[in-house]
């Protein structure tokens, strides 16, 4: 089956861009019975972030798109991480030098910032001139024997070969015409991405090489240095850019456009594999709610489309919403979100003299089950509008009767009707239920009845209506807080 990578730089945490990434990756090596291979590219160690690297495998695993083989989980193409191949780079350089494809550059960087200058003044890109490449091996000899400091640059050549890649089509940038000679291995010994990309892929047996669009244009760089190495190289297939529902870039400085930050907030992992997706192509209509093993099944990488791929994030609770639904029908699921609510319970209302009555299995999953399509999150089960399901009130009767003299008729009533309700509440019933107990009721108006029990349920004053209440709470507990409100 297909090898396939992902090559985040450790610089910082995860995010939306990335992630997409690493799933498109992931889901054409499951489609194909491939490889799915993480390779931490830290050979820029000035912008290493100690503990990134850890940090963006673990929010794959969290995602549920974990890599086959990896810095953690290791492999028998390691190691995983640039920076501990850097005698691989060296030798290949070297090689690349012996046949004269490569040179030695000993230009210095005033020397370089100077050419930037000038072209800058004239309003040309910036690019080298290609000096050194007309060095005699004489004059080679000469500045080594001086001690001079010097990088390794690849000559580019003119006419290169168009590449049919696998969402472009046949595509070439004669890289030679608009960019001077590129370094490959820089002063410090550390290669550049281009050598240390070209070199792995090669040396992990990569096939397919599905990246973000911004390196299509390398692309034809990446081949010279195939060829020059006399490699094959692998299919090249370019995603569309990630952008915000305006076509701008997606925002690293609101932070909200990081893993971290979704996982923290409460998304689940595939909601945000499923918008992702949904707006960028690869399968054959959108729709929402897709799971991975869907995403896997649908998947062509034909269907993905040049155009960037806008991302609605506003949509986002509401895909949450849909995935939420699915884990709480699912049996399985299901008990890992009890154990959640369990836990957020204890957390947000811990303080608050929550019974252990309310925090058993069969309520919590009583609730999840009647509120599930009515949440976007988990935690929204935790807000204030909800305390009443995990806060039994304590209410006095001198409380109630100053709301209207016929606390136990109404009492009395209300217990009658869920004795006969036993079996599961709907709303629209219990409206009717309650409007027609009302005619029994002499002398308090029906909206009081309503703010009594409200009371008497919640012990709050505002918040959902009586009905959503009683169903939610159901019988059992409907009953117990009344006689308890009633007896106190």
């Amino acid at each position: 089956g297909p090898r396939v990578r992902f090559g985040p730089s450790p610089t910082g945490f995860l995010h939306l861009g990335g992630l997409r990434t690493a799933l498109y990756n992931y889901i054409f090596a499951k489609k194909h019975q491939g490889t799915f291979i993480l390779r931490v590219e830290d050979t820029d160690q000035n912008r290493v972030v100690p503990g990134a690297a850890e940090g963006i495998e673990d929010m794959l695993d969290w995602a549920g798109i974990p890599p086959d083989e990896s810095p953690r989980r290791g492999g028998s193409f390691g190691p995983y991480q640039q920076s501990h191949r850097l005698d691989l780079y060296r030798s290949a350089c070297a090689e690349l030098l012996e046949r004269g494809t490569a040179y030695r550059c000993f230009c210095t960087p005033q020397r370089l910032d100077l050419l930037k200058k000038e072209a800058l003044r004239s309003q040309q890109t910036p690019r080298y001139d290609n000096r050194c490449r007309h060095l005699t091996p004489t004059e080679v000899a000469q500045k080594l024997s001086q001690g001079l400091d010097w990088v390794v640059r690849f000559r580019l050549e003119k006419g290169v070969e168009p590449f049919q890649d696998l969402v472009y089509g046949w595509t070439k940038h004669e890289v030679a015409e608009v960019e001077g000679d590129p370094v490959i291995l820089k002063g410090d010994g550390f290669p550049t991405y281009h050598l240390a990309n070209v070199v792995d892929d090669h040396h992990m047996g990569i096939s397919h090489v599905l990246r973000g669009t911004e390196w299509l244009t390398s692309t034809s760089k990446h081949l010279l240095l195939y060829r020059a190495f006399g490699w094959d190289p692998p299919q090249f297939g370019h995603l569309p850019l990630l952008l915000n529902k305006y076509g701008g870039k997606l925002s690293k400085r609101q932070g909200d456009i990081f893993l971290e930050h979704f996982a923290r907030d409460g998304y689940l992992p595939e909601a945000l594999l499923d918008i992702i997706t949904n707006c960028g192509s690869g399968f054959p209509e959108n729709q929402m709610g897709r799971t991975l093993e869907e995403l896997i099944s649908q998947f062509e990488i034909g269907r993905i489309s040049t155009h960037s791929a806008l991302l609605d994030l506003e949509k986002l609770p509401e895909f949450n919403r849909i995935h939420l639904t699915r884990h709480i029908e699912n049996e399985g699921l299901r008990q890992k979100l009890i154990r959640e609510l369990q836990l957020l319970v204890e957390q947000v209302y811990g303080d608050q003299q929550v019974d252990p009555e309310v925090l058993e299995k069969d309520y919590v999953e009583r609730v999840l089950l009647l509120r599930k399509g009515h949440i976007n999150f988990l935690k929204n089960l935790v807000s204030s509008d909800y305390s009443y399901l995990w806060v039994r009130p304590s209410v006095s009767r001198e409380q109630l009767q100053t709301m209207s003299g016929e606390v136990d008729e109404i009492g009395k009533l209300v217990l009658g009707l869920m004795t006969r309700q036993a079996a599961v509440l709907s709303m629209a019933e219990l409206n009717k239920d309650l409007r027609s107990l009302h005619q029994q009721i002499k002398e308090t108006k029906y909206s009081n009845v309503m703010q009594l029990l409200r009371l008497a349920l919640s012990g709050q004053q505002h918040g959902p209506s009586v009905a959503e209440m009683m169903v939610t709470l159901g019988p059992k507990e409907v009953c117990g807080r009344i006689h308890k409100a009633l007896s106190s």
